[in-house]
């Protein structure tokens, strides 16, 4: 891993490059409700020049569902991975994982609104086969969640825990942004391209990992030492000032 020191920012946007983009803390900036987080029209218009320089291999990898971001991001037609890599949406509009409710969640989230209800602000969110836990909204409940989440984790098979930004998420074990990632440069219109991959988060970290791995960038939006990343940007306009450049 790098210090953040020795991370430049990412070279100019080539056209025979394939670009990942994490949502949340990379395109847009935080709420205190996931529904707050909103894509302007002119990021939209934005992310469409990209798209087309890039002969549509840009593709959105996030902790949210597809569904969600079909909604967020239309009229664009992007390929995600939505959920952390549980699901998957190709170029060609193929759904590669399940969409139902995972079996070890009911119950889950049945006691994590419990811990909710014992601290006000915690928001539960449940993503059909992925449950996060929320405390932006009341940072004094952190060490409670982290350990509500630690103590259930061991009676979950199959799970594991992805921490990020003041929030906590039980999803699959078998998936991650990395093999997301990994998934969709087999397939047009990204075979053959250099992926530059740019989040902000540790969900990223998988991410910036497999990028690297088949001889492209991880770009860490923000500070954070000891991340994968080999580049960095400092914030969101700054990424936004980075894609425009890839279109003039």
């Amino acid at each position: 891993m790098l210090d953040d020191l020795q991370r430049p920012p990412p070279p100019a946007l080539a056209d025979d490059d394939a670009l990942f983009l994490d949502v949340d803390g990379t395109l847009l900036a935080f709420a205190d409700h996931p529904d707050k987080v909103v894509p302007d029209p002119p990021l939209l218009t934005l992310l469409a020049s990209v798209q087309q320089r890039l002969g549509g291999a840009l593709a959105l990898l996030s902790g949210r569902p597809v569904g969600q971001l079909q909604t967020m991001f239309a009229p664009l037609q992007l390929p995600m991975a939505g959920l952390h890599g549980a699901q998957l949406l190709t170029a060609a509009d193929a759904a590669l994982a399940e969409s139902d409710t995972a079996s070890w969640l009911h119950a889950l989230h049945q006691r994590a609104m419990q811990l909710a209800h014992a601290h006000p602000g915690v928001l539960i969110e449940n993503k059909g086969q992925a449950l996060a836990l929320h405390w932006r909204n009341a940072p004094d409940a952190g060490a409670a969640v982290s350990a509500f989440a630690n103590a259930s984790l061991p009676q979950l098979p199959g799970v594991r825990l992805q921490p990020g930004n003041h929030v906590i998420e039980f999803v699959g074990s078998g998936h991650d942004k990395g093999r997301a990632l990994q998934q969709l440069m087999q397939q047009p219109p990204f075979q053959g391209r250099r992926p530059i991959f740019i989040g902000d988060d540790l969900t990223d970290e998988h991410g910036f990992q497999a990028a690297q791995l088949e001889g492209g960038l991880g770009v860490l939006v923000g500070q954070r030492a000891d991340s994968h990343a080999h580049s960095a940007l400092p914030d969101i306009n700054a990424v936004h000032a980075w894609l425009r450049a890839a279109t003039t």
